[in-house]
């Protein structure tokens, strides 16, 4: 993955907050991962066309610290898809509020299981067949 810019697109915009600090002054590792997690839950969530379940985080980088207001941009996109689950590539991206720069700060894997009403493992549509 290129340093230089995102590989894929926006999937998720927020605003890093006071709250969101641990007591270094930097924000929460944990909550960088659960803006991945629902980045990439959306991207998965569209590609099952149904219900999916987070059922591995198979890699996580932390490159640098987001700090308070900065604004994280995750990018997540499909890389493998298998009979029931798929694999999530997620880059997070901070646009720095002082200065306005864009450094890469966290990247990952994630991987989906699709599930049904029940949550049980269902197959993965084929790609561009849709629901219903």
């Amino acid at each position: 993955m290129s340093e230089e810019i995102p590989q894929s697109e926006l999937t998720l915009r927020t605003v890093a907050m006071p709250s969101d600090v641990n007591v270094n002054g930097d924000i929460f590792g944990g909550w960088v991962l659960a803006q991945m997690d629902i980045a990439s839950g959306i991207v998965a969530a569209a590609r099952a066309q149904g219900r999916v379940t987070t059922v591995a985080v198979d890699a996580m980088k932390f490159i640098r610290p987001v700090q308070v207001g900065d604004v994280l941009c995750v990018y997540a996109f499909v890389e493998r898809v298998g009979r029931t689950s798929m694999a999530i590539g997620l880059e997070a991206w901070a646009l720095r509020r002082l200065g306005g720069a864009r450094e890469k700060v966290t990247e990952g894997r994630f991987t989906y299981v699709a599930i049904d009403e029940e949550g049980r493992p269902r197959l993965v549509p084929e790609e561009g067949l849709s629901k219903g």
